[in-house]
């Protein structure tokens, strides 16, 4: 049986683990791999020193490069994965700073008009892994990775990104996406072989199209 081309999009908080799950997966499966711009982001510092401030930027720039990732997604011939997807940044983030105060009502409007222009041009992912993390486990990964910028973020807002991933995963299910959630306080894929192995068969077993359970 050929296997279909898929676009399985790892979805998580700051520090969940998506960065490495994608590097992994990508090297065992021999897919492309497309991930976050964080390392040489211009505005990821100057956000989180005045977030009222740099919030609109950051998320255009987000926005903007998620977008020309994605476009090479849909036009990319074979298997793809992709570190944090598109909707992420308005159903997560751009959500969340609002929320906070920091993204006027303005701004807000006017983003999600942009975001919802874009994806109507792009390929929907076929399955979304989510890493769901607490805050306890986030704050230590953000620490142990040891980015000067982040060490200032507050708990309170990984907090509320979490809120805002379990109400945005529910929405996506119902919305018809495949969701395969992973509970990163209980197990740990990079660590575990075992764990590692259920995501890896889990996309396996969508290759061959067999519906996937969550783990």
């Amino acid at each position: 049986m050929k296997k279909q081309k898929l676009y399985v999009a790892i979805a998580g908080n700051i520090g969940a683990g998506k960065t490495t799950l994608t590097r992994m997966l990508s090297e065992k499966l021999g897919w492309k791999s497309f991930y976050e711009r964080v390392v040489d982001n211009p505005y990821l510092s100057d956000f989180y020193a005045d977030m009222d401030r740099w919030s609109f930027h950051l998320q255009v720039f987000f926005l903007s490069n998620r977008f020309i990732d994605q476009k090479k997604i849909t036009d990319w011939p074979d298997s793809c994965i992709q570190d944090r997807s598109i909707y992420e940044d308005v159903e997560i983030f751009a959500y969340t700073l609002h929320q906070q105060g920091h993204l006027n009502d303005r701004d807000y409007k006017n983003y999600q008009d942009l975001f919802a222009i874009m994806v109507s041009y792009l390929r929907k992912p076929d399955l979304i892994i989510y890493l769901r993390s607490s805050v306890e486990n986030l704050q230590k990964h953000i620490q142990k990775r040891g980015r000067e910028y982040e060490k200032t973020i507050d708990p309170e807002y990984l907090a509320q990104l979490n809120d805002a991933y379990e109400a945005w995963i529910d929405r996506a299910q119902q919305e018809g996406f495949k969701v395969l959630t992973f509970d990163m306080n209980n197990r740990d894929f990079e660590t575990n072989e075992t764990d590692f192995n259920l995501i890896y068969h889990s996309i396996r077993e969508l290759e061959n199209q067999t519906w996937i359970k969550g783990v």
